[in-house]
């Protein structure tokens, strides 16, 4: 009896962190001690992987004051199209953060930050008062030995703690190799070379018919286009490989909770996530991942067969886009921020879901700050010598403006009007956006802007407007370089 207990904690040791449970927590951070001591950085690919992707599928459960992980499968991704050379996350992005960690001789072999729906749920008001669980996915180079693979999640001063361990022997009766025989046909939408020395985004679709695949081809290239003629993607593109996948549905359109309108779709993705009616989410993880995968693929963008406004986007997981509205332009520019470099929103005047963050810390996105030391501003080698920090702009009222057109906003949207409506009544607030930015001093110069991250006071942003405050198609000089960097990360 002792012996098999003893091989089955040797297939699998799992725990979750709890505020009730400091024993865990410190061994835990014992252990990453005794790997980061002993890690010397990147590995050679063949040494320890194999030209294979395994999947690692677990349900995250809890809520606001704890979580739990279990696993569900471990099994293949099919071929491994991620880089052989740049196996260590030095960016450091994301809420959560994954290590393969080889388990003979305690050596980092792989690691990748990323944020997740739970993560974002945890945060809302729902989570205080219920409990949730969704099915989550790390992908990793296939392992020849036995790996310790460890989560990670930003503390209350967003350094990164284990909350979770779980060994896997690649050989174990416990773990699938056989690939899935794909039968969803694969478009190259841009190719710019071989994805091991490229960033491979895959776009799939929902909401589109059997009957409308040639439409969502079309859509892809659109999207494809808005995105590669943007800045930095536009000096990148022969860095970036494009796919789509199709996925056809039953019906065309998906779902709109808010005025009671429900579909059965193919990747289930649907409006009205955490009660916000513009926010669309799938919780239908294990289907986007299986059909992602007829793919090569480091991010995904779900293309939403809508009209509607709505979109989404986080970290290393998914983004979403309405692709028949005004503004899919912006939508796929500025979701693509979050998902491909963690860009924090830099608007404060719509209405969400999430608790504002504390402004006690530094916040880890790249394009934001808490102005704690402004003497080492991250950006501080773009801010001409000039350019005073804090940099004044009429802030107050541009945000008399622009809670006046929230309001008006929600009371359209209240009274569900057209959409065509909803999207005349965007362009007037976007062209009186663009009357108060021209009239500011420093309106081209990087600085440190207030109002950002949901925070109208004490959180800054980094140029007075950019895709991640309002509904123009351009990201700021920092944002373009954040970004750049993510792409460095996965080409050669």
């Amino acid at each position: 009896m002792k012996k098999l207990l003893s091989l089955l904690l040797g297939l699998a040791v799992i725990f979750a962190c709890t505020p009730n449970q400091p024993e865990q927590v410190k061994h835990a951070s014992e252990v990453v001690a005794e790997i980061n001591s002993i890690n010397n950085g990147n590995i050679t690919f063949e040494e320890f992987f194999k030209n294979k992707t395994m999947r690692l599928d677990y349900f995250h459960t809890g809520n606001s004051e704890t979580e739990h992980f279990a696993v569900d499968k471990i099994l293949s991704d099919g071929e491994w199209y991620g880089s052989l050379t740049k196996l260590i996350d030095e960016l450091e992005l994301g809420y959560f953060f994954l290590e393969v960690i080889d388990q003979e001789t305690k050596t980092l072999l792989y690691s990748r930050g990323f944020s997740s729906i739970f993560g974002e749920w945890q945060t809302t008001p729902e989570a205080e008062n219920e409990w949730g669980t969704f099915h989550e996915s790390v992908r990793f180079p296939w392992p020849i030995k036995p790996v310790t693979i460890r989560i990670k999640k930003r503390d209350g001063e967003n350094k990164f703690q284990a909350v979770w361990t779980y060994n896997i022997d690649p050989k174990s009766r416990l773990v699938n190799p056989t690939d899935i025989e794909h039968t969803e046909e694969v478009v190259a939408i841009h190719k710019s070379g071989n994805p091991n020395e490229k960033l491979d985004l895959v776009l799939l679709g929902d909401g589109y018919t059997i009957d409308q695949m040639d439409k969502f081809i079309a859509d892809a290239k659109r999207v494809t286009g808005y995105l590669l003629n943007a800045e930095p993607y536009k000096s990148r593109k022969n860095d970036i490989n494009v796919w789509a996948v199709k996925t056809p549905s039953q019906e065309s359109g998906i779902s709109r909770p808010h005025p009671e309108i429900h579909k059965r779709t193919a990747l289930s993705a649907h409006y009205s996530s955490f009660d916000s009616e513009r926010y669309v989410l799938s919780y239908d993880n294990k289907t986007i991942r299986n059909a992602a995968s007829a793919s090569p693929y480091e991010f995904t963008t779900i293309l939403i067969n809508e009209q509607t406004y709505g979109g989404g986007g986080i970290y290393k997981l998914y983004t979403t886009n309405a692709v028949d509205n005004k503004f899919a332009d912006y939508l796929m520019i500025h979701e693509m921020g979050h998902h491909l470099a963690d860009l924090a929103d830099e608007y404060y005047s719509s209405a969400i879901s999430y608790e504002a963050p504390s402004i006690d810390i530094e916040p880890y996105e790249t394009n934001v700050t808490a102005l704690l030391d402004k003497d080492n501003l991250k950006w501080k080698d773009l801010v001409e010598g000039e350019t005073p920090i804090p940099t004044p702009w009429n802030k107050e009222e541009y945000d008399e403006n622009d809670y006046a057109v929230q309001k008006e906003r929600g009371e359209l949207r209240a009274a569900r009007v057209e959409e065509s409506v909803m999207e005349d009544f965007f362009m007037k607030a976007h062209y009186k956006q663009d009357e108060y930015f021209a009239k500011e001093e420093y309106n081209d110069k990087i600085g440190a802007f207030e109002g950002a991250k949901y925070n109208q006071y004490g959180l800054y942003r980094s140029q007075l407007d950019c895709i991640m405050y309002t509904r123009h198609t351009l990201h700021c000089k920092v944002c373009q370089r954040s970004i750049s960097t993510v792409i460095d990360q996965y080409s050669k």
